[in-house]
């Protein structure tokens, strides 16, 4: 998606994808998922908007590191308008791009392209949450990017956890896109051991999904480890 298209999200307040509780796979699975991880492990939330799951991780003890395109959503998050808290920029080196740097208490969050991202930038992160990323990407190129800058940011043995969609892709046009384990496995499969946790049908909860006559919207976590 071209990033003028969730910039308009984000201006004209058309942000479904914006839930108004902390995910239910995230309290079940997170302390498993980061088990053995030293206390307060720096976690990565890439295209994090204002997510309440990033209060979550904070209020369990992490250091959060989030990445979002919309300055927007980020001052939304920190009780301020575009531009609150702003700390610092990235270098404008060819090898650190400029990203403009948001901190507060726990938060680090870095307004600009993730997938352009460097390690210097984000510090060492021992952990990934992904509810939002990877099910915003169309098929092919974006995806294949974003797992290149998950091998850049995060050394081999860092714990994840991935909230995928699956439903019939062709009664609905994305985002969010339908990600079948297969899809999981050729976009992050090179990257990170994956193993799916469980999977809810939430269509209850989605009538704009039934009003599109499908029948079975399945919320799925996955386990990753990088390999």
């Amino acid at each position: 998606m071209h990033p003028e298209f969730w910039h308009e999200r984000w201006r004209s307040g058309q942000i479904g994808f914006h839930q108004p509780t902390v995910n239910r796979l995230l309290e079940r699975h997170w302390p498993q998922i980061v088990a053995g991880l030293p206390p307060g492990a720096p976690v990565y939330v890439p295209l994090c908007g204002k997510s309440l799951d990033l209060a979550w991780l904070a209020e369990h003890g992490h250091r959060v590191v989030g990445s979002e395109l919309s300055g927007l959503a980020i001052g939304e998050f920190l009780g301020g308008p575009d531009g609150a808290r702003v700390t610092g920029s990235g270098s404008d080196s060819d090898s650190c791009p400029v990203h403009r740097v948001h901190e507060a208490g726990p938060y680090r969050l870095i307004e600009g392209d993730a997938f352009t991202l460097q390690p210097a930038q984000t510090g060492p992160l021992a952990a990934l949450y992904d509810r939002a990323a990877l099910v915003a990407l169309p098929e092919g190129s974006m995806r294949a990017a974003y797992a290149a800058s998950l091998v850049r940011l995060l050394a081999p043995g860092a714990a994840g956890l991935l909230i995928s969609f699956e439903y019939p892709q062709h009664l609905r046009p994305g985002p969010p896109f339908s990600l079948p384990a297969a899809a999981v496995e050729a976009s992050l499969g090179a990257v990170f051991e994956l193993e799916e946790l469980e999977r809810v049908d939430i269509i209850g909860e989605s009538p704009k999904f039934a009003a599109s006559g499908i029948e079975r919207l399945w919320e799925v976590a996955y386990r990753l480890r990088r390999r």
